[in-house]
């Protein structure tokens, strides 16, 4: 599901957690984490006031795109 939204566009923190609808903070963060070190995803941090991060899909990310969109319009069907 964190793959699907960011297959929309680069998202923050909040934003992915607010479209997860009840996923802990906590959770989140680990699941962001081990996309993260597998080089599917990719965090921008912005070192401004207040400090931001945003996560998007590298190119390894991208290559999934299209499996995402077919799993959800399977889903769909169902």
């Amino acid at each position: 599901m964190i793959l699907r939204e960011l297959c929309e566009d680069t998202k923050r923190f909040g934003q992915i957690q607010k479209a997860l609808d009840g996923i802990s903070p906590r959770t989140l963060s680990a699941r962001l984490q081990e996309l993260e070190k597998h080089n599917i995803i990719k965090k921008k941090i912005f070192k401004e006031i207040p400090l931001h991060v945003e996560y998007s899909l590298t190119p390894r990310g991208n290559s999934l795109k299209e499996i995402i969109h077919q799993m959800h319009d399977w889903g769909a069907k169902s």
